[in-house]
């Protein structure tokens, strides 16, 4: 599988036939220009995950594309004029020739005093790729490729390294890293402790990189 970082935490995952667009938010950047997509899908409706001014066009430029969302998401992109299948945990899609199971729907807490949306994480193929959102959700089946939330007002360092051993994937991509000015320090501990049949693969911001 390919996989394109536009920043933060959209992702491009390819396959041979199918190219799915996660979470393209105004912290990310190239995403709009990228067209052919077979679907985008939305984990939950913060601003860094759902740019509601970007969007539409991104819709308009890729004819065809089906647009998942958690329900609270659903809400926002119906305001844009836009139709969107809202996925819930449980739910099972076929999009192109990727299966694509629903699974959480809990957003970690920020604070006990803030609320907090809804959050889908998705995961494709039975555990080619996970995408968790804004949480460390566990799945059910084993993940080969995790994109891994580095950095956020919900998580601190110690969370995020149990989540990548709990996890254990192959591949751990660090994502969710724009509210930090010196992400690198992050990625350094990830290494260190994580398993060592884990490799902590950075990807280069819009350039392809097969996982």
């Amino acid at each position: 599988m390919q996989f394109v970082h536009f920043g933060h935490s959209c992702v491009l995952a390819e396959t041979a036939s199918t190219r799915l667009l996660f979470d393209p938010g105004v912290f990310s950047q190239g995403f709009e220009d990228v067209t052919d997509l077979t679907a985008i899908l939305i984990t939950h409706q913060h601003f860094d995950h759902l740019d509601e001014k970007r969007l539409p066009a991104l819709v308009a430029a890729n004819p065809g594309v089906r647009l998942i969302v958690d329900p609270a998401s659903a809400e926002n992109v119906a305001a844009l004029g836009l139709t969107a299948e809202t996925a819930r945990p449980g739910d099972t899609l076929k999009v192109g020739d990727t299966t694509v199971d629903t699974v959480n729907g809990n957003h970690a807490i920020i604070h006990p005093e803030l609320p907090v949306p809804p959050n889908n994480g998705y995961v494709l193929d039975d555990g080619a790729f996970y995408h968790p959102g804004d949480s460390f959700f566990r799945p059910a089946q084993s993940v080969d490729v995790l994109g891994l939330p580095t950095g956020a007002p919900w998580s601190k360092l110690s969370e995020t390294v149990d989540f990548l051993r709990v996890v254990r994937p192959r591949v751990a991509i660090p994502i969710h890293q724009a509210v930090l000015a010196t992400p690198q320090i992050w990625y350094g501990r990830f290494e260190e402790l994580s398993h060592k049949e884990t490799e902590v693969k950075l990807l280069t911001p819009g350039e392809a990189t097969t996982v």
